[in-house]
C-alpha cells in the first residue's frame, strides 16, 4: 500500500525516530534518518495490515 501519510522525523544524539502521527503508535528508530524512515514503512504496512485484519478503519492520509 502507497499511502503517502506525513512524517515527523526527530533526531538527537546519534539516535531518530520517525512517526506518522495519523497513525497511533507507527513509531520507527534508528542511527540515522534514512534507517528510521526505512524502519518506519516496514511498521506503517504492517500496522495498516492489523487495522484491515481487525476490521478497523485505517485513517486517510
Amino acid at each position: 500500500m502507497s499511502l503517502k501519510y506525513e512524517v515527523k522525523l526527530i533526531g538527537a544524539g546519534g539516535a531518530w525516530a520517525a512517526a506518522i502521527p495519523v497513525l497511533n503508535d507507527c513509531v520507527a528508530e534508528g542511527k540515522s534518518p534514512q534507517e528510521a524512515m526505512a524502519k518506519l514503512e516496514e511498521v506503517k504496512k504492517l500496522w495498516i495490515e492489523n487495522r484491515l485484519k481487525a476490521g478497523r478503519p485505517v485513517p486517510e492520509p
